[in-house]
């Protein structure tokens, strides 16, 4: 039985931001996705965590059905700012925040700068890259070009050539939302992973936190994770040794049982 319950739009921060809305009862957990991932291709990961949180998917700046165009700002404080202003919104007076990957990012930068309300903090496979270190490992024409792709139209079996290794439905609705992807916005998102250092951020950041690595992404390597437990010692970390970045697409439930109790519920 599907935990959905609706899609809706909210004015936050200066922008409708657009969400996807599960389970709709317990405590709140909003999730913000990563740079080419419109809320609706979370949804397999949303209709879980629907079981046991009221859980809100958003639509980032520039992607899926929440404000777009060249008049947005789409750096990091810019979208980092959307979260919180999106909770009071709605009403949210306590919240946890899953982020994966950019989403991540934005969620540790909103944390480090107050984020009233946020109670828990999840980081799914952060890229690590920033001023003087290592570049992401994923390259930008590799979204640029499949966003052009199906700007002007692309089938599941066409997205195969980007994504791999993943099922004919996951391909399916990646090409069917990618175009909705803001092609400036992806620029800006992935010049900030090198032009922004994120660590800069941890030592404020107040809330328990859990790291989540992907055994096989190739974005966090042991010496980050040292590296990011010296910053803030306090947090928890687990990994998925099975799966790549986009960790839910390859072990859902590896990422799921990463979690453990950290949201004080276990996914079985």
């Amino acid at each position: 039985m599907s935990t959905f319950v609706a899609g809706g739009n909210v004015s936050a921060n200066g922008i409708r931001q657009h969400y996807l809305r599960y389970g709709g009862k317990g405590h709140a957990l909003i999730l913000v996705p990563g740079i080419t991932s419109p809320a609706i291709t979370w949804g397999f990961v949303a209709e879980r965590l629907g079981q046991h949180f009221d859980t809100y998917v958003l639509d980032v700046r520039g992607r899926g059905l929440t404000s777009s165009g060249p008049e947005l700002d789409y750096g990091t404080d810019a979208c980092a700012a959307d979260i919180p202003a999106f909770a009071a919104a709605l009403g949210l007076e306590r919240y946890h925040l899953v982020g994966h990957s950019m989403g991540a990012r934005f969620a540790i930068r909103a944390a480090a700068q107050g984020a009233p309300g946020l109670q828990r903090l999840v980081l799914v496979d952060p890229p690590v890259s920033g001023p003087g270190r290592r570049e992401y490992p994923s390259k930008l024409p590799w979204y640029v070009d499949s966003i052009r792709q199906a700007t002007v139209g692309m089938s599941g079996d066409d997205m195969r050539a980007f994504c791999a290794t993943w099922t004919d439905e996951q391909l399916a609705l990646r090409a069917e939302w990618l175009h909705t992807c803001h092609e400036p916005a992806i620029v800006r998102a992935f010049n900030d992973f090198h032009q922004v250092d994120i660590h800069q951020d941890l030592p404020r950041v107040r809330q328990p936190a859990l790291l989540i690595v992907a055994g096989r992404g190739g974005v966090i390597q042991p010496q980050d994770i040292a590296e990011i437990r010296e910053l803030k010692p306090d947090i928890q970390v687990a990994q998925v040794d099975n799966a790549g970045h986009m960790i839910p697409w390859d072990d859902l439930e590896g990422f799921f049982a990463a979690f453990g109790d950290f949201l004080d519920h276990t996914f079985d």
